[in-house]
């Protein structure tokens, strides 16, 4: 049987979604991918944490995509025969109501067999009306008092379990986005000291935040009328209830005493958006052995014993042949055209320079920039060399754009699929994010700058060797080195409108895919397998989750 030191615990790590694996379906995205590569980097460092987060009974959702192009959502039910149930449970109040609080535990393995908890929080029990049994129903409820319900739960709830079950000596709430923002009121209660300032200078020691968002709309906004009556014991903090709304950002960088932002861009914006605050930055990091595939964990174990247990040690990648390094990706492409054929029956070919774009499906990422000029692609094609792409993602059920663009991409597929072949792998998930992070040639990221946070995808595929071709946001304004990790798209810096920019940046991708990069990987075999290893000893030594939780240590833990 494994024992947790609880005594021991000291960080407490709060985040909407925690993924972990494809078993368990309780998450959407980036940030759950970002949550639990943490915590596995926790696990392998033998940091005392421990995790929170909610149980979500049909998880996000699985994507089907018909022949019109058009998403299906349907709910993606899970076993929780991963999950154990524990016997500790709380309440919290919402309005006039007691809800009862569960929680089921999951156990991350380090590779040294050090192991970090994630408590999963249900609702789902006999004695809760119906409106808050159903809270675990989906992940992100659109409704607003649904989802400021669930944040309670997260939040208020996720505190007062962790007594429960007996972590009674945590001195840092690791708070991820907004959603988590009502911890800090828990904590607020929870003092012991007389005075209100003493009580939020207490709550601010124990608070540190990240913010994950560049854009004024991505931050959780509630009325004041809403949040009083769902929770009557907010304090009294006129500044922070300006304009008769609850900022949930606004919330926990109030209480927080360290904030910081995912890349170093990411952290200009969000003191733009969040003025008076100090705010620093982290950029976010992959946890290396998640998201190295078979053949390249084969390589290293070879090559670079140490890569596991030290990622800073991949820069030692030069002492691996470049043909090895081919060969490995060789593999890793078949595997990942394997599945294609078998999921859908298009045969692509593995000597074929391939395109790889796999994100959330929104208007700013710009994910048919690709084909803004199909004549031009399409010329491209039959000149500089041969091109299949492999596109997958899904668009929020709530997001009719990002639907619209999934559609316009399925019909692009079928209209030219005599002159180019396009792929679109439904259900994206972390086995096919796998797959398309290790089995592509080249990752395309195309957000319209500056409304990536950071992105992390690139960074997966730089663990495998895949160089990056992006616009200049987020984290590859870090990772970006001409020729050696990969080729920018554009400029940082513009005044163009967005149609005079999406023209300037897709007139950019064309010229460089012709001249520089399709040459250099048709034509300049040597060159391209040692960008490749440039890729794996810059940015996969750099940006991983084991560098980025030691900067927490470093800056906001201690």
């Amino acid at each position: 049987m494994i024992s947790i030191d609880k005594d021991s615990t000291k960080i407490a790590y709060f985040s909407m979604e925690i993924a972990i694996n494809n078993q368990i379906k309780s998450y959407a995205g980036g940030l759950g991918v970002l949550a639990g590569d943490t915590l596995k980097s926790a696990a392998d460092l033998k940091i005392p944490m421990v995790g929170i987060t909610l149980l979500n009974r049909y998880g996000y959702f699985k994507q089907k995509i018909n022949r019109e192009g058009e998403q299906i959502e349907l709910p993606d039910k899970f076993n929780y025969r991963y999950l154990k149930k524990t016997r500790a449970v709380t309440q919290v109040k919402i309005g006039e109501d007691i809800v009862k609080i569960r929680a089921w535990e999951y156990l991350i393995k380090g590779y040294s067999n050090y192991y970090i908890p994630i408590y999963f929080l249900d609702t789902n029990i006999a004695g809760n009306k119906t409106k808050y049994r159903c809270l675990n129903s989906r992940l992100y409820g659109i409704e607003p008092t649904y989802r400021l319900m669930q944040e309670i739960i997260l939040g208020r709830g996720g505190v007062k379990i962790l007594s429960e079950l007996g972590y009674h000596n945590i001195r840092k709430y690791h708070l991820n986005e907004g959603h988590t923002a009502l911890a800090t009121i828990e904590l607020f209660h929870q003092s012991l000291v007389k005075s209100k300032q003493a009580k939020i200078k207490e709550v601010r020691h124990k608070c540190v935040f990240t913010t994950h968002t560049p854009t004024k709309a991505g931050h959780d906004v509630f009325s004041l009328s809403l949040a009083k009556s769902l929770q009557h014991d907010l304090p009294h903090i006129p500044e922070l209830f300006k304009n008769d709304e609850l900022n949930m950002t606004k919330l926990a960088l109030y209480f927080s005493s360290y904030v910081n932002g995912v890349a170093r861009s990411h952290q200009e914006i969000s003191k733009k958006l969040f003025p008076g605050y100090c705010i620093y930055s982290i950029t976010n990091g992959v946890h290396s052995a998640t998201w190295t595939a078979p053949e390249f964990q084969k390589l290293f174990n070879k090559y670079i014993p140490t890569w596991r247990e030290c990622s800073l040690s991949l820069r030692n990648v030069f002492s691996i042949p470049t043909s090895e390094i081919w060969e490995a990706h060789q593999q890793a492409k078949a595997r990942l055209l394997n599945y294609i054929y078998k999921k859908q029956g298009i045969k692509l070919d593995v000597n074929v320079f391939t395109l790889g774009f796999a994100r959330r499906f929104t208007g700013y990422k710009r994910s048919t920039l690709l084909f803004y000029d199909m004549n031009e692609l399409l010329r491209i094609n039959r000149t500089a060399g041969p091109i299949q792409i492999v596109y997958a993602g899904k668009a929020h059920p709530d997001d009719d754009n990002g639907k619209e663009l999934i559609k316009e991409i399925i019909k692009i597929k079928e209209q030219y699929k005599k002159e180019i072949k396009i792929v679109f792998l439904e259900n994206y998930d972390m086995n096919i994010a796998k797959l398309m992070t290790a089995g592509v040639d080249v990752w395309l990221n195309t957000p319209l700058p500056p409304n990536e946070a950071s992105g992390t995808s690139g960074m997966k595929a730089a663990h495998n060797g895949v160089p990056h071709f992006s616009t200049l946001d987020g984290w590859w304004i870090e990772g970006f080195v001409n020729r050696k990790t990969g080729w920018a798209i554009g400029e940082r810096r513009n005044t163009l409108d967005p149609k005079q920019l999406n023209k300037r940046d897709a007139d950019n991708l064309y010229n460089k895919l012709e001249t520089r990069i399709l040459p250099r990987y048709y034509h300049s075999p040597d060159n391209w397998r040692e960008t490749m290893r440039y890729t794996i000893a810059i940015n996969a030594s750099f940006f991983n989750s084991e560098r980025m939780l030691q900067q927490y240590i470093q800056s906001a833990y201690l």
